[in-house]
């Protein structure tokens, strides 16, 4: 709806020289929103500074709500009327939510949060745009039916309570106005409206009833140059605006727009691109710069900030269960105490906690594993013990949000928020907003009288992720603008981007909850394609004239997909602005480069022959990747574990290890095996089954538990007892030697490994065998750098007079042995070697091959050799997590990129 036709227009000028020639207090401008009325509140200053006036008062210049709320304040103060409540956005919601879920329209939707904020905004445009007369006359479909429903009890519940919707407030204001009992200022002047609601209307038309004279006014039109530029994509398209922003901030603007339609999603693109074009090496570690001259209109929600979802995550340890990641993440917070003193011991803590945590834990169960492994971090485990002790004293039962609110700031409190360091701006400014959110949650009370910790936790966290926030900094040049928030503003030089054709106009969005035909009907701006396309007309329009010099870009990419500009701007003219050509930080670095050539392939040699932890997977890392064998076993470099649901393969293959070695450490022999009943072969089984599952609960008490655990044996029970059965057929043995540790020395280096077991036919042939779970083959333990070599390293250096090596198998469907032997009769189903049609024609010159490659491999370790040379590329790096470390891909990318040159 417009007012142009019901008040009189004054020029930009015309209302600085009101507002700098008349008395104080007479004149009140009155804007959209308040980043304009800052932005006239700036102009207003630097004119008074260019009169040389070193003093002035204050402009009355304030936001359309802040001059309503103002108005409000000023009748509660002088006894005009007796204020209703008025309540804050969240109360509102959860009275919604309440609502909703109370009635028989609503107690069946999904998202009731969602479907309660939309129904709040439909209730918002009811009463700002008038509805309820044309909405009561409308053929509602089934969503306008249930809001039919829900309003008039809102209003009810309202009214008994003695409370007021924020929307409301302006016209419980406006009789106080029109009555003549609140002070107004003689000129009231609406700067920088595009339209206004009926409400907006009727309010402006009540203050020149009550004598207050009304004018309309906006920012001047400029003569401006409007070029439209191509761009390749939305991240060149925010590189190039960033470097335009520089070059005319060089070249003495003082005021520059850059308006981003959709900067919700493109804040982080945005915040990235142009501090690396105003301050290149803002990324680089150690470097301090101070305030950038850039700032984004848009804030985070709250819960991005990192004291914020320390706090958050620490109160989410207090509830009942919570992922290991985020407690992980408290564990090594510095907002606690003693989060900077004890950091080292906390992240070494970290890393021995994911090797036997789950995915889910609880306050009680990580303080208990933190006592096992975390001497070195006193103050943790009394923090631990603090809130351990608090969480049972104050948060159980229901209670008033008041309450929860004392509750959460002395149990952060108790665990030392905010740390120990002292917080730098950012951080203090966060803390002070989470203080007001809390606050704000503790006036829960006039709507919700008690409520669960949980309930509790779980609203606070959607405030503080509905809160957007940005920290206050020094007036900077550039602004990064949403759409609305440029409305009104003037600039020495403008940018507008992401005006493709499916970006702008961008699409209406009507409320659901109101039928189309009312909002059609009514003209709000989101209710039609055709209202839509006429504010963005209208906004285009402005564009071209708020500023001298006005760039309109677009991306011609997404992807593989080709746009096209909006065809509001495909008449602009195709011009590329002047823009300084910056060089890219990383490419100067590069350019200014003194190469040195170092050999990276070559570690010092190792001194001594023995390696801390080091087993058969040195020699198995090393036939993999040099690199790899270097950086686990000499640097033990390895990523933390990641806590995993249930049993992983590993762990599942260790519990059948375990069975078996119980087994045969009681059976022995295959004639005691053959002599055993089946009840009784269960019966043992069933007890190597219970103390391998019982060992793995004493690393991961939850693992398997109830049900899990009996499940669990079974499965073993019929895996052991299918293998056993196998073994049967086999040729008389005996088992000399179950799950063996044994010394070996290898190439000068002085390996550890323990042998799954080592058999013993009649006529004494020994064969060592490996259990695997997971897929084996007997290739895997021939040629160059086996992709197996343990039992090969076995073979030569612990039984030298072996004569068979093997995997058992033990999988459900697919058992057996597969190995190499020298005689056929040894085990059923591997070949005599010399059946085996392979390059070695007798078993002493395979043994001398063996030999040859682990001790090649051994002495290679030994000497430090650490080539980044994987053996099968990209197999051998698929599940490596050394890649960053080594940097493989970018070692690959460069070489694909030297052979494409040559």
């Amino acid at each position: 709806m417009s007012a142009a036709a019901e008040f009189p227009n004054i020029s930009h000028e015309e209302v600085f020289t009101r507002l700098t020639c008349e008395p104080a207090g007479q004149v009140c401008v009155i804007t959209p929103n308040r980043r304009l009325a800052q932005s006239l509140l700036q102009e207003c200053g630097a004119r008074q500074l260019e009169r040389g006036l070193a003093l002035w008062d204050t402009p009355d210049i304030i936001s359309f709500a802040g001059f309503i709320e103002r108005a409000a304040d000023a009748a509660c103060h002088a006894g005009s009327a007796v204020p209703p409540l008025l309540l804050a956005p969240e109360q509102s919601r959860v009275l919604w939510e309440q609502l909703l879920r109370d009635s028989d329209s609503g107690s069946s939707l999904l998202a009731v949060t969602e479907a309660a904020r939309l129904a709040h905004e439909a209730w918002q445009l009811m009463v700002s745009w008038r509805l309820r007369r044309v909405l009561r006359d409308a053929v509602p479909n089934e969503d306008a039916a249930a809001f039919l429903e829900w309003a008039p009890r809102y209003e009810r519940a309202l009214r008994r309570a003695g409370q007021l919707d924020a929307v409301e407030l302006a016209d419980h204001v406006l009789p106080l106005i029109t009555d003549r009992r609140l002070a107004l200022p003689q000129q009231a002047i609406a700067y920088g409206f595009d339209s206004f609601t009926p409400q907006q209307a009727e309010f402006l038309g009540g203050l020149r009833e009550a004598g207050c004279a009304v004018t309309l006014s906006g920012p001047a039109d400029f003569e401006a140059t409007v070029l439209r530029m191509p761009c390749a994509d939305a991240e060149g398209e925010i590189r190039m605006a960033a470097a335009w922003a520089r070059s005319r901030l060089e070249a003495g603007s003082r005021r520059i727009g850059i308006v981003v339609p959709d900067i919700a999603a493109r804040r982080a693109a945005v915040v990235r691109l142009f501090s690396a074009a105003m301050a290149p090496d803002y990324a680089l570690p150690g470097a301090h710069h101070g305030v950038l001259p850039f700032n984004l209109s848009l804030g985070e929600p709250l819960s991005a900030y990192a004291l914020v979802n320390s706090a958050l995550g620490l109160l989410q340890l207090l509830g009942r269960d919570i992922e290991f990641e985020c407690a992980s993440r408290i564990l090594r917070s510095p907002f606690i105490a003693g989060g900077d003193s004890e950091r080292t011991a906390r992240a070494a803590l970290d890393v021995e906690l994911r090797r036997h945590a789950e995915p889910l834990t609880t306050l009680e169960r990580l303080r208990v594993m933190a006592a096992g492994y975390g001497g070195d971090c006193p103050r943790l485990m009394r923090l631990l013990d603090a809130l351990g002790r608090f969480r049972k004293d104050r948060l159980f039962g229901a209670q008033a949000p008041s309450a929860w609110a004392r509750a959460i700031s002395e149990a952060l409190s108790v665990a030392g928020f905010p740390g120990e360091r002292p917080l730098d701006s950012v951080e203090y400014q966060t803390l002070k907003r989470w203080h007001d959110t809390v606050a704000a949650f503790a006036v829960l009370d006039r709507v919700v009288p008690r409520m669960s910790y949980a309930d509790a936790l779980s609203r606070l966290r959607r405030m503080a992720a509905d809160t957007l926030f940005q920290p206050e900094s020094p007036q900077v040049p550039i602004q990064v603008l949403g759409v609305l928030e440029a409305a009104g503003q003037s600039f020495d030089a403008l940018w507008v981007m992401g005006l493709s054709g499916d970006q702008w106009p961008p699409p209406c969005r009507p409320n659901p909850f109101l039928p189309l035909v009312v909002q059609q009907a009514a003209g709000l701006p989101q209710g039609s394609a055709d209202a839509a396309l006429a504010v963005a007309r209208r906004m285009t329009a402005r564009w071209g004239v708020a500023a001298p010099e006005v760039v309109l870009s677009h991306p011609l990419h997404e992807g593989d997909r080709e746009l096209q500009p909006s065809p509001l701007i495909a008449a602009t003219v195709e011009v590329r602005p002047d823009i300084t050509a910056y060089p890219e930080f990383g490419a100067a670095i590069h350019a200014a480069r003194i190469m040195t050539a170092e050999a990276d392939d070559a570690a010092p040699a190792l001194i001594g022959n023995t390696v801390a932890g080091g087993g058969t997977a040195l020699l198995k890392d090393q036939a993999a990747c040099p690199f790899r064998a270097f950086a686990r076993h000499r640097l033990h470099a390895a990523a933390p574990d990641a806590p995993h649901s249930g049993l992983d393969a590993a762990e599942r293959g260790t519990l059948v290890h375990r069975v078996l070695a119980q087994a045969w450490i009681q059976l022995r022999d295959s004639a005691t095996l053959l002599a055993t009943d089946g009840k009784r072969l269960d019966a043992l089984l069933a007890a190597a089954a219970e103390g391998a599952v019982e060992r793995i609960r004493r690393d991961r008490p939850t693992v398997l538990s109830g049900r899990f655990a009996e499940i669990e044996k079974r499965r073993l029970l019929a895996l052991a007892r299918a293998w056993l059965e196998e073994d049967c057929r086999r040729s008389p043995f005996a088992v000399i030697a179950v799950e063996d540790k044994r010394s070996m020395t290898i190439g000068g280096l002085e390996l550890r490994a323990r042998l799954d077991r080592v058999d013993e036919t009649a006529d004494g042939r020994r064969i060592i065998i490996d259990y695997k779970t997971g897929n084996a083959a007997a290739g895997q333990m021939l040629g160059e750098r086996p992709e197996e070599p343990q039992l090969p390293l076995y073979l030569v250096t612990a039984e030298p007079e072996a004569l068979a090596v093997a995997f058992a198998r033990v999988r459900a469907g697919k058992r057996g042995y597969v190995g190499l032997a020298r005689d056929e009769d040894l085990l059923p189903g591997v070949k005599a070697l010399a059946d085996a049609r392979l390059q070695y024609g007798e078993w002493t010159a395979l043994v001398a091959a063996w030999r040859e490659e682990l001790e090649r491999l051994a002495a290679q370790f030994a000497a430090g050799v650490a080539t980044v040379d994987p053996k099968r590329q990209p197999q051998t790096c698929m599940y490596c997590d050394l890649g960053p470390f080594c940097r493989i891909r970018e070692r690959s990318a460069d070489m694909a990129d030297t052979e494409a040159a040559e």
